[in-house]
Parts: structure tokens; C-alpha cells; sequence
């Protein structure tokens, strides 16, 4: 399986690029590249430039538009099926992403499986081409919205326990909270 970091967002909830924010002694983005490398064939970070300090195969995101969606179909143009995840899900861990592929294996035929706790998390999963056409379409409406598209699509999701593992760090509260985590939980 091949995974793709998506670091391309504008994070104006959070002020600044999280992509890069400290986490430990590295950038989030190093931190996130790192530590999934060797649960995955290869690891990819879906950006709109190059601007980590660090070497990482990089899938540019060709649109003007800051939103993981348009994404998607530069990543298609590479990959057929890749795990999708979030640069600031910094505690989806193994078991989590080994239940998401071996629930793929089961559902060969689905066009994304993806994780769930009290909702869905949609950078959080496996996504397939077949799930392209549908997303182009989003795109020629305007719809940017993810969740919105996986009602559409054929998806199979996958519940999980609510935890600290699905936190995201969306805003500067999370982003304390995170670092007092990773003390606890790495």
C-alpha cells in the first residue's frame, strides 16, 4: 500500500502552516513522513510547492484552490490506490491503519474505506481511481466537501473507538494538546 500525506491546505483555522509547526525536534510534515515510512511501500506528501526542508517524493497539487479534493485527481494521475492522511492526524497508528487495509482487502470493489468514530474522517483511509469520475463531477458543481462525495461514491466505512489517536490539530488549543500527547502516547 502507498500512502499519501496531504500538506497542501491553507490552515487558517490555525494561523500558520501546520505542515511545518514544531512537533518534537523536526516539522510536523518530517515528523508525519517518518514515522509512516515503514508501515507503507512508499510514502508520498501531496503539496502545492516544495516547501519542506527535507527530501520526500512531493505530488503537486496543480489547483489554485486550497482543499484536499482537487488533489485527488494529480494523485490519480500516479496511483490507482493509495491511504489517505491528514498532516495533522500525527496519532493514527498502525493498528488503525491495519484494520483500514485489511477491511480494503474484504471490499475490493468499494470506492473508498474510510474511518469513523462519532463521524467520518475522510482523510483518514484508503481512496481507489474508481472513485475519480466522482469527484471530477463535485468539482464542476463547486462541491469541495469530501464527506459529501463518499455519500455519493460507493464507500465502506470503518468504526472506530473515539480517542486521543483521532485528534486533529486544526487549531492552536489542539496543537498544545497534541504536544502534551505525544509525551504521553510515543
Amino acid at each position: 500500500m502507498i500512502c499519501v500525506i496531504f500538506a497542501g491546505g491553507k490552515s487558517s483555522r490555525m494561523g500558520r502552516d501546520k505542515s511545518l509547526l514544531s512537533f518534537g525536534d523536526k516539522p510536523l510534515i518530517q515528523y508525519q513522513f517518518e514515522r509512516l515510512l515503514p508501515l507503507f511501500d512508499e510514502v508520498y506528501i501531496s503539496s502545492k510547492s516544495e516547501k519542506f526542508n527535507f527530501t520526500a517524493p512531493l505530488i503537486l497539487d496543480s489547483s489554485d484552490i486550497y482543499a484536499p479534493t482537487p488533489a485527488f485527481l494529480d494523485i490519480f494521475q500516479n496511483l490507482e490506490e493509495f491511504f489517505a492522511i491528514s498532516v495533522d492526524a500525527p496519532f493514527i497508528d498502525k493498528p488503525i491503519i491495519e484494520k483500514l487495509i485489511e477491511e480494503a482487502k474484504k471490499y475490493p470493489n468499494k470506492d473508498a474505506i474510510i474511518a469513523k468514530t462519532n463521524f467520518p474522517h475522510p482523510l483518514i483511509g484508503i481512496y481507489r481511481k474508481s472513485i475519480q469520475s466522482k469527484i471530477e463531477n463535485a468539482l464542476e458543481t463547486n462541491n469541495l466537501k469530501l464527506n459529501s462525495i463518499l455519500k455519493e461514491a460507493n464507500t465502506h466505512y470503518v468504526d472506530f473507538q473515539e480517542d486521543e489517536r483521532f485528534l486533529n490539530l486544526n487549531y492552536p488549543d489542539e496543537y498544545k494538546k497534541a504536544l502534551q500527547l505525544k509525551k504521553v502516547l510515543l
